[in-house]
Protein backbone atom coordinates (compact mmCIF):
# COMPACT_ATOMS: atom_id res chain seq x y z
CA UNK A 1 0.00 0.00 0.00
CA UNK A 2 1.32 3.47 -0.82
CA UNK A 3 -0.76 6.85 0.03
CA UNK A 4 -3.49 4.23 1.23
CA UNK A 5 -4.05 2.51 -2.52
CA UNK A 6 -3.09 -0.69 -3.56
CA UNK A 7 0.47 -0.97 -5.40
CA UNK A 8 -1.38 -1.50 -8.84
CA UNK A 9 -3.58 1.41 -8.32
CA UNK A 10 -0.72 3.62 -7.40
CA UNK A 11 1.22 2.48 -10.48
CA UNK A 12 -1.73 3.68 -12.64
CA UNK A 13 -1.88 7.01 -10.57
CA UNK A 14 1.69 7.75 -11.45
CA UNK A 15 1.47 6.85 -15.19
CA UNK A 16 -2.15 8.99 -15.30
CA UNK A 17 0.07 12.13 -14.00
CA UNK A 18 3.11 11.29 -15.82
CA UNK A 19 1.44 11.10 -19.61
CA UNK A 20 -0.92 14.37 -18.09
CA UNK A 21 2.79 15.92 -17.74
CA UNK A 22 4.17 14.71 -21.11
CA UNK A 23 1.01 15.76 -23.38
CA UNK A 24 0.68 19.49 -21.78
CA UNK A 25 4.63 19.58 -21.88
CA UNK A 26 4.09 18.49 -25.55
CA UNK A 27 1.59 20.90 -25.78
CA UNK A 28 3.00 24.12 -24.16
CA UNK A 29 7.22 23.97 -24.58
CA UNK A 30 6.29 23.71 -28.53
CA UNK A 31 3.57 26.38 -28.62
CA UNK A 32 6.26 28.90 -26.39
CA UNK A 33 8.81 28.38 -29.36
CA UNK A 34 6.05 29.61 -31.74
CA UNK A 35 6.48 32.47 -29.37
CA UNK A 36 2.67 31.68 -27.71
CA UNK A 37 3.05 31.30 -24.30
CA UNK A 38 0.27 29.26 -22.58
CA UNK A 39 -0.04 30.23 -18.80
CA UNK A 40 -2.37 27.14 -17.89
CA UNK A 41 -0.95 24.44 -19.63
CA UNK A 42 2.46 25.61 -18.56
CA UNK A 43 1.24 25.12 -14.83
CA UNK A 44 -0.38 21.93 -15.44
CA UNK A 45 3.11 20.84 -16.76
CA UNK A 46 5.11 22.21 -13.94
CA UNK A 47 2.62 20.73 -11.56
CA UNK A 48 1.95 17.09 -13.11
CA UNK A 49 5.90 16.86 -13.79
CA UNK A 50 6.86 17.85 -10.09
CA UNK A 51 3.96 15.27 -9.00
CA UNK A 52 5.57 12.36 -11.27
CA UNK A 53 8.82 13.08 -9.75
CA UNK A 54 7.26 12.85 -6.20
CA UNK A 55 5.15 10.16 -6.74
CA UNK A 56 8.01 8.11 -8.22
CA UNK A 57 9.63 9.08 -4.67
CA UNK A 58 7.09 6.51 -2.74
CA UNK A 59 7.61 3.43 -4.79
CA UNK A 60 9.32 1.11 -2.20
CA UNK A 61 12.86 1.34 -3.91
CA UNK A 62 15.64 -0.45 -1.99
CA UNK A 63 18.79 1.48 -2.66
CA UNK A 64 19.68 3.90 -5.27
CA UNK A 65 18.32 3.56 -8.27
CA UNK A 66 18.30 5.23 -11.47
CA UNK A 67 14.96 5.86 -11.46
CA UNK A 68 15.60 7.80 -7.96
CA UNK A 69 18.52 9.86 -9.40
CA UNK A 70 16.15 10.65 -12.74
CA UNK A 71 13.63 11.76 -10.25
CA UNK A 72 16.27 13.92 -7.73
CA UNK A 73 17.48 15.58 -10.63
CA UNK A 74 14.08 16.77 -12.29
CA UNK A 75 12.71 17.53 -9.29
CA UNK A 76 15.75 19.94 -8.80
CA UNK A 77 15.06 21.03 -12.82
CA UNK A 78 11.83 21.88 -11.83
CA UNK A 79 12.45 23.87 -8.68
CA UNK A 80 14.65 26.10 -10.84
CA UNK A 81 11.67 26.16 -13.78
CA UNK A 82 9.27 27.48 -10.91
CA UNK A 83 11.00 29.84 -9.60
CA UNK A 84 12.22 31.42 -13.10
CA UNK A 85 8.38 31.37 -14.23
CA UNK A 86 6.57 32.23 -11.17
CA UNK A 87 9.16 33.80 -8.70
CA UNK A 88 10.90 35.79 -11.21
CA UNK A 89 8.42 36.71 -14.22
CA UNK A 90 10.64 35.10 -16.81
CA UNK A 91 12.17 38.68 -16.42
CA UNK A 92 16.01 38.60 -17.52
CA UNK A 93 18.02 35.73 -17.76
CA UNK A 94 15.38 34.05 -15.70
CA UNK A 95 13.53 33.49 -19.42
CA UNK A 96 16.54 31.54 -20.56
CA UNK A 97 16.99 29.54 -16.77
CA UNK A 98 12.80 28.49 -17.42
CA UNK A 99 13.75 27.56 -21.45
CA UNK A 100 16.16 25.04 -20.00
CA UNK A 101 14.86 23.79 -17.45
CA UNK A 102 11.27 23.33 -18.45
CA UNK A 103 12.34 21.69 -21.59
CA UNK A 104 14.81 19.32 -19.52
CA UNK A 105 11.85 18.03 -17.77
CA UNK A 106 9.86 17.43 -20.47
CA UNK A 107 13.28 15.44 -22.06
CA UNK A 108 13.68 13.35 -18.83
CA UNK A 109 9.53 12.42 -18.83
CA UNK A 110 9.88 11.73 -22.30
CA UNK A 111 13.16 9.70 -21.64
CA UNK A 112 11.60 7.50 -19.32
CA UNK A 113 8.43 6.93 -21.26
CA UNK A 114 11.19 5.84 -23.83
CA UNK A 115 12.60 3.65 -21.49
CA UNK A 116 9.26 1.97 -20.02
CA UNK A 117 7.87 2.18 -23.80
CA UNK A 118 11.09 -0.69 -24.59
CA UNK A 119 10.07 -2.38 -21.43
CA UNK A 120 6.66 -2.84 -21.57
CA UNK A 121 5.53 -2.53 -25.32
CA UNK A 122 6.09 -6.58 -26.71
CA UNK A 123 7.35 -5.44 -29.91
CA UNK A 124 9.58 -2.66 -28.70
CA UNK A 125 10.71 -4.94 -26.58
CA UNK A 126 11.89 -7.82 -29.53
CA UNK A 127 13.85 -4.83 -30.68
CA UNK A 128 15.88 -3.88 -27.64
CA UNK A 129 15.17 -6.49 -24.62
CA UNK A 130 18.37 -4.99 -22.84
CA UNK A 131 17.80 -1.34 -23.77
CA UNK A 132 21.34 -1.37 -24.88
CA UNK A 133 20.48 -1.97 -28.55
CA UNK A 134 20.93 0.16 -31.58
CA UNK A 135 16.87 0.80 -31.74
CA UNK A 136 16.77 1.73 -28.65
CA UNK A 137 19.93 3.89 -28.38
CA UNK A 138 18.30 5.70 -31.83
CA UNK A 139 15.41 6.49 -30.08
CA UNK A 140 17.19 7.97 -27.28
CA UNK A 141 19.19 10.02 -29.74
CA UNK A 142 16.63 11.72 -31.52
CA UNK A 143 14.64 12.22 -29.02
CA UNK A 144 17.67 13.99 -27.30
CA UNK A 145 18.10 16.10 -30.66
CA UNK A 146 14.56 16.92 -30.94
CA UNK A 147 14.19 18.27 -27.65
CA UNK A 148 17.50 20.14 -28.29
CA UNK A 149 15.99 21.82 -31.21
CA UNK A 150 12.78 22.26 -29.46
CA UNK A 151 15.10 24.34 -26.45
CA UNK A 152 16.94 25.98 -28.96
CA UNK A 153 14.20 27.51 -30.73
CA UNK A 154 12.36 28.63 -27.08
CA UNK A 155 15.45 30.19 -26.50
CA UNK A 156 15.67 31.74 -29.92
CA UNK A 157 12.28 33.96 -29.30
CA UNK A 158 12.76 37.60 -28.86
CA UNK A 159 13.09 38.70 -25.12
CA UNK A 160 9.99 39.28 -22.87
CA UNK A 161 10.19 43.32 -23.46
CA UNK A 162 9.42 42.25 -27.22
CA UNK A 163 7.06 40.11 -26.31
CA UNK A 164 4.61 40.74 -23.44
CA UNK A 165 2.38 37.61 -23.54
CA UNK A 166 5.41 35.71 -21.67
CA UNK A 167 4.44 37.08 -18.62
CA UNK A 168 2.64 34.66 -16.93
CA UNK A 169 -0.86 35.55 -15.27
CA UNK A 170 -1.78 34.24 -12.15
Amino acid sequence: MILGLSIPVFIALHVAISLVGIVSGLIALPAQARGHFLPRTQAIFLVTTLLTSLTGFLFPFRGFTPAIGVGIISTLVLILAFVALYGLKLRGRARAVYAVSATAALWMNLFVLVVQSFLKVPALNAFAPTGKEPPFLAAQGLLLIVMLILGAAILRQPSRDQQPFLTPRM
